[in-house]
């Protein structure tokens, strides 16, 4: 069956949205004051010459704008001018940006104050000692690293036309050293599936601090990858890999190249043509992200993440899975090492593969997030299965002694049974991410894939650590009962958590695929329990059970196969809060009306995220408090694959669900703990 592929670029999707809302920008910002304050500063210029102009932009702390090519988000001003008769207006310069990386996009901005310089061909009849009007209608979006909000003015100044030529005044002399040097010979490039090539005809004394190429031509490159300098000569040789999405061909190439953090750059053009390998590479190729920085730190949260989830309300079901193995884990102690070890490795392989999965997914285009496996309505149904099937095994409908949380078999068994019940348990488990584990996550996205590996490696341990600690220290394990009879009706009353889950995933395949496709997914459930119980009658006369668990895998597989289509996820209730569907326009919208906003995003599948709504959100108190303040609440419904939800939860450095950010008036962003107390939103929205 054909699963649903979201394969939009995050770059067309912002821009979309900022030219959908700069229609609205005078409504939104009547009698605001920008973000971004714009000037027009005017140079004087003779009748026929050339006038310099500048579109002085001032952003206030913590906003930026945007170069011509602002990358991975954002956009660049547009400018619509308004000229004498016989003015010309060329193109825009601008000083060499800034690279400003944002949950793994790449902008190309400006976080001080900067101008924006257009010539000015001024008509050869124009009189000296008069002045020529000009008005720009400019649009531009103002960002922070939370939110953008579209912005424009109208802006006016007149041209002093002089008969002689003068040297230009401090300021323009100013914004003029800010521009990037021009190059005065042209290079040459290459391009081909997987990367560009470029050659720059630069003097190989040229100091190269801390060096970063802007391609003029949009979606060229992919802007956040790592980009490759090495010598040739006098040639400097630029290798960038191609865009992920909508690569496109150039027959020309025009860009910047800066040369170190201090604003100095060179403006190229480049042709199609040879480009010679690199000889010498640069030291100075690194990762767009200082999040390797803090790696350390990151494991740390790691492992701390996965050691809490451990009593996260999400993992309570699986937990069930562990009990008889630990009380079995004290027959021996070389037993107890080998099946905590076979646990472990089960845990740290499945975040592997669940990580390795999620990082090829992001890089091919996908927009997936933490927790995908559970948005995917045939995994849902195959645990759904997987359940109901340890529920029967537990009930003693059937022996198997995998995975490995019965009593009996082979110690061969055991081992496997504890690394599958590690695979299962973390599958499961994983998608609700803890509050330390959040931020790494979040950061597992931006680093390279053997630093992001190693932390989903790190979750895994945290996952395992207290199954691995009762298995190596002694008094902890001593402190575990011993096996006995009592094992024989514990495992029956574990069959009445497991029979939860059943019925929790059951109520989720009809939440992520529509009744038709949940009908059927229970339909195909009885078949298979009905050849559990005939394995379990022919084992229980002494016949051999193989013929008849081969035919519960064949309906297994076969349900799975000829499931209808899912539908649209079902509707979520409505909310105590009265909460709106989350959109980027909607946050946009009720920012723009100075409102304060709750973001919450939540997941049928996020245990955690109900507790939360129970405990704190969904709540009179809550309401009454949200009421008096005029707050608008806004839920993002993330039970299946949502790209306008995914791109929030990166933006917010965040790889999954829960998530809770608040707005305040003045549109400054705070998140909110992933554990929330009934309090906390009532004491938010009251200050």
């Amino acid at each position: 069956m054909k699963t649903r592929r979201y394969r939009l670029s995050v770059t067309v999707l912002w821009q979309m949205l900022a030219l959908l809302l700069l229609p609205l920008v005078a409504h939104a910002q009547s009698g605001a004051t920008p973000h971004i304050a714009a000037e027009l500063v005017a140079a004087p210029a003779t009748p026929g010459g050339e006038a310099t102009v500048a579109i002085h932009m001032t952003p206030e702390k913590g906003w930026h704008g945007y170069w011509s090519n602002p990358g991975d988000a954002g956009l660049g001003m547009q400018l619509d001018w308004t000229l004498p008769t016989g003015a010309k207006a060329g193109t825009p310069k601008y000083p060499v940006p800034q690279t400003l990386v944002v949950s793994g996009l790449m902008n190309h901005v400006f976080e001080h104050d900067y101008a924006v310089l257009v010539p000015i061909a001024l008509p050869a009849d124009a009189k000296p000692g008069s002045r020529l009007p000009i008005r720009v209608a400019a649009q531009w979006l103002a960002c922070t690293e939370q939110i953008c909000v579209p912005e424009q003015a109208d802006l006016a100044v007149e041209i002093p036309v002089v008969a002689k030529a003068a040297a230009p005044d401090a300021r323009f002399a100013e914004w003029t050293r800010r521009l990037p040097a021009p190059l005065d010979a042209s290079g040459t490039f290459s391009l081909d599936a997987k990367a560009l090539r470029l050659a720059i005809p630069l003097p190989a004394t040229t100091p190269l601090a801390s060096p970063h190429l802007f391609i003029g031509e949009d979606k060229l490159v992919d802007y956040a990858a790592n980009q490759s300098f090495a010598w040739n000569g006098d040639k400097l040789i630029v290798t960038i890999p191609r865009a992920k999405l909508d690569a496109r061909d150039a027959s020309t190439l025009t860009g910047v190249l800066r040369l170190d953090n201090e604003g100095n750059g060179i403006a190229f053009s480049a042709k199609p043509g040879t480009v010679p390998a690199g000889v010498t590479p640069l030291a100075t190729d690194v990762a767009p992200t200082s999040a390797l920085a803090s790696l350390p730190l990151l494991l740390l949260a790691a492992l701390a993440g996965g050691l809490l989830l451990n009593v996260m309300p999400c993992v309570f079901p699986i937990l069930s899975l562990k009990a008889l193995s630990l009380a079995r884990a004290g027959e021996s102690e070389a037993h107890a090492r080998i099946e905590g070890l076979a646990y472990t490795a089960g845990v740290v392989v499945a975040c592997l593969g669940l990580g390795g999965a999620l990082l090829a997914l992001r890089a091919g285009g996908e927009e997936v997030g933490w927790a995908f496996q559970l948005q995917e309505p045939l995994v849902v149904v195959a645990l759904l299965l997987l359940a109901a099937a340890i529920t029967a095994n537990l009930l003693g409908l059937f022996e198997l002694t995998v995975p490995g949380f019965v009593s009996g078999g082979s110690p061969s068994s055991f081992t496997r049974g504890a690394f599958i019940t590690g695979l299962l348990a973390a599958f499961v488990a994983t998608p609700c991410t803890g509050p330390f584990m959040a931020s790494a996550m979040g950061a597992a996205l931006l680093l390279p894939v053997l630093p992001a590996m190693a932390l989903f490696a790190t979750l895994g341990i945290g996952i395992a650590l207290p199954f691995l600690a009762i298995a190596f220290i002694p008094p902890l394990r001593r402190r575990m009962p011993r096996p006995g009879a009592w094992m024989v009706t514990f495992r029956r009353w574990l069959a009445v958590p497991m029979g939860l889950t059943a019925l929790a995933l059951a109520w989720l395949t009809w939440k992520v695929g529509g009744p038709w496709f949940a009908g059927s997914a229970i339909l195909g459930l009885a078949l298979v329990l009905a050849a559990l119980f005939v394995m379990g009658r022919t084992q229980r006369k002494g016949g051999s059970a193989r013929p008849a668990a081969a035919i519960a895998l064949a309906i297994a597989v076969f349900a799975l196969v000829v499931l209808p289509q899912p539908v649209a996820p079902v509707a979520a209730a409505d909310s105590l809060l009265g909460a709106k569907p989350f959109s980027e326009k909607a946050l946009a919208d009720a920012l723009a009306a100075g409102k304060p906003v709750f973001v919450w995003m939540t997941a049928d599948w996020c245990l955690s995220c109900k507790v939360n709504e129970e405990v704190a959100i969904e709540r009179a108190e809550t309401k009454a408090a949200f009421d008096k303040a005029g707050v608008v609440v806004l839920r993002g419904d993330w039970t299946r694959r949502d790209t306008d939800i995914t791109r929030y939860l990166t933006a917010q450095g965040a790889a999954g669900v829960p998530l809770y950010v608040w707005y305040g008036r003045n549109g400054k962003s705070t998140q909110l703990p992933q554990v929330l107390t009934p309090s906390l939103l009532v004491s938010t929205a009251s200050q």
